[in-house]
């Protein structure tokens, strides 16, 4: 009954948004997976999603493509990834926090200060490691499949009354931050006060002071005009969070093996095309933050890393699987 309503839900919302979520020459297979995101349809992300649509439609012979629903119009991304479990919804791009509820596992590639920089962290997804497959196994028990893993760039705190660049500058303010344990302990071992929140809300709990700020990418912070209400962007790149695309693995099974394997392969081939393309967009997003009048401040890194390396700690010796991964992860330093 669950499943029932939760697919007619989201049959009503794909039906009042119409077919707008296509762009104009796209190609659209006989079965179109629907797609949901919960950011703008120029977002990287979105971009990379058209791209893999496209590709999949070539690779299938017109078989598959996919529509993305931009802007979360299909609900938020916790939402989105329960409909996915059911069936109810094709695929998602969610955080990998809304993923560790679910395969607490996860936490160990979205640890604060892992990563030595962006290059490093697109070498773990692209590796295909056992260690990365066996994570990713860990939520077929849930219904929902991983296919592919993203990173907009490091996410840096950014507040509304005034730069915040050590421990002592951050103590006690409240940061907004997924609702996952590890960006909770993360925010709270660096200072702040880790502050869960859909990322709908924030705008307007830091305009009203319920937030001291938040943290993000600099591409979402500028595509959300989040620095309209906090203009002091903090270069503390304590986080490179992943992003999933992820598919209900009843879908997938219904796909044949040889379609199966043709989306397996234009989502790992997606990935470098998404890390360039948000490289070549960081630089442009902060030349549009400076023009918006955004203060920028270089944070002292080696103090709010040294607050975390027991969170990274216990996050690497959860189970074999998260062991795994950060062996894989200094391997690739």
């Amino acid at each position: 009954m669950k499943k029932i309503i939760a697919m007619l839900l989201v049959l009503v919302m794909v039906a009042a948004l119409g077919t707008t979520a296509f762009a104009d020459d796209a190609k659209v297979g006989q079965t179109v997976l629907k797609c949901a995101f919960n950011q703008t349809i120029t977002n990287p992300e979105a971009k990379t999603l058209l791209k893999i649509s496209d590709d999949l439609y070539d690779a299938t012979e017109g078989r598959y493509s996919i529509e993305v629903y931009p802007d979360a119009s299909l609900g938020d991304q916790a939402q989105t990834l329960e409909n996915v479990m059911i069936g109810a919804l094709d695929m998602s791009l969610v955080g990998n926090a809304i993923i560790e509820p679910y395969s607490s596992d996860f936490s160990i590639i979205a640890t604060p200060y892992i990563y030595d920089s962006i290059d490093h962290q697109e070498k773990v997804f692209e590796s295909g490691d056992p260690a990365l497959q066996a994570l990713y196994a860990t939520t077929e028990e849930h219904g929902f499949t991983v296919l592919c893993t993203y990173s907009l760039g490091a996410r840096n705190l950014y507040t509304r009354d005034g730069p915040v660049t050590n421990p002592d500058e951050l103590k006690g303010l409240k940061i907004r931050v997924m609702g996952s344990d590890t960006c909770i302990n993360m925010m709270n071992a660096m200072g702040g006060v880790g502050t869960p929140m859909p990322q709908g809300d924030v705008y307007s709990a830091i305009q009203t002071k319920t937030l001291d700020g938040a943290e993000n990418n600099i591409i979402t912070y500028v595509d959300l005009v989040q620095y309209e209400v906090a203009p002091y962007y903090n270069y503390s790149g304590h986080l490179l969070l992943p992003d999933e695309l992820v598919i209900s693995t009843e879908v997938l099974e219904s796909m044949s093996e040889e379609d199966q394997a043709a989306l397996r392969k234009v989502c790992e081939e997606s990935m470098p095309y998404c890390f360039d393309l948000c490289e070549e967009l960081r630089a442009d997003y902060q030349a549009k933050a400076e023009e918006m009048g955004v203060t920028f401040s270089e944070a002292d890194i080696p103090a709010f890393q040294a607050l975390c390396q027991d969170l990274i700690l216990e996050n690497a010796q959860k189970s074999d699987v998260t062991q795994g991964m950060y062996d894989l992860i200094i391997s690739l330093r």
